[in-house]
């Protein structure tokens, strides 16, 4: 076979890969647009309480005013931040952690049944607690959305690194590696795979402590929002609070993915 029916061939093969890719995403948009549509409908024509479930241009309606006054601006800015505080620190920490467990073979096997604990422990049961110790505010929020993605970090990352294949640890060693070399040069590698797929885990969970600590304590963010909404029964303003953070959440787990995409690339 030449090369250039290779090549055709491959051509094809890619056209029909990015064929599907936009089949997909066409589908996907459609469904969206086709429900908000049934929504506004259903609102329109009393099939449902529009006091209770709102309707998109409502929603739409109250997004532009309040962007316009620049009050959701500010709202976002403060849980965007505080959650990316808490997921950057939340991130680290745990693989400091794993790194820790994983040198010492001694302290892992003590802090095992702890970390097995805390793992299956509601962390948002915590979160009083956590805000009462730490105080109201920023500190208190950023800690609890600390302490719900730290504990899934530390047993993701810990497992990937004792997984290892061990005789290419024994090789390393046979050839005089410090401990300290070989997580740098097969440990850590191994593991970069993990570490990314435990970042998108994480956005959503430094999500969750964000706004519960919002629910909590603050006067201002999304979680805030969606609270006093439902306090002052503006539901369209919660709808657009949940919106929002859909939105946001979405963009940040996108921008991980894509950091994932260019990884595998560079890697093979």
């Amino acid at each position: 076979m030449s090369n250039n029916s290779i090549s055709q061939e491959h051509a094809k093969y890619l056209n029909r890969i990015k064929k599907r890719k936009r089949n997909i995403l066409i589908v996907q948009i459609s469904i969206l647009i086709v429900g908000l549509m049934l929504w506004e409908v259903a609102a329109r024509l009393k099939w449902i309480d529009s006091f209770l479930t709102s309707y998109p241009t409502g929603i739409w309606q109250l997004f532009l005013r309040y962007l316009k006054e620049g009050d959701l601006l500010y709202h976002v800015g403060i849980s965007v931040f505080e959650t990316i505080v808490g997921f950057t620190a939340g991130t680290l920490l745990g693989i400091l952690v794993a790194i820790g467990l994983w040198w010492s073979d001694f302290w892992a096997k003590v802090l095992d049944p702890y970390l097995v604990v805390l793992n299956s422990l509601p962390k948002t049961a915590l979160a009083p607690i956590i805000i009462i110790w730490i105080g109201a505010g920023y500190s208190g929020i950023i800690v609890t959305a600390i302490t719900i993605s730290i504990v899934v970090t530390i047993m993701n990352v810990y497992f990937s690194f004792i997984s290892v294949d061990k005789d290419k640890i024994k090789l390393l060693q046979t050839f005089g590696a410090t401990k300290y070399q070989i997580l740098k040069k097969v440990v850590l590698p191994y593991s970069i795979p993990t570490m990314i797929s435990t970042l998108k885990v994480n956005i959503g969970l430094s999500w969750v402590g964000v706004i519960v600590g919002e629910f909590l304590v603050s006067k201002a963010g999304i979680g805030y929002l969606i609270v006093y909404g439902g306090q002052v029964f503006k539901l369209d303003l919660v709808m657009m609070s949940v919106f929002v953070l859909a939105l946001i959440s979405a963009m940040m787990y996108k921008v991980i993915s894509i950091l994932e995409d260019k990884f595998l690339k560079w890697n093979e």
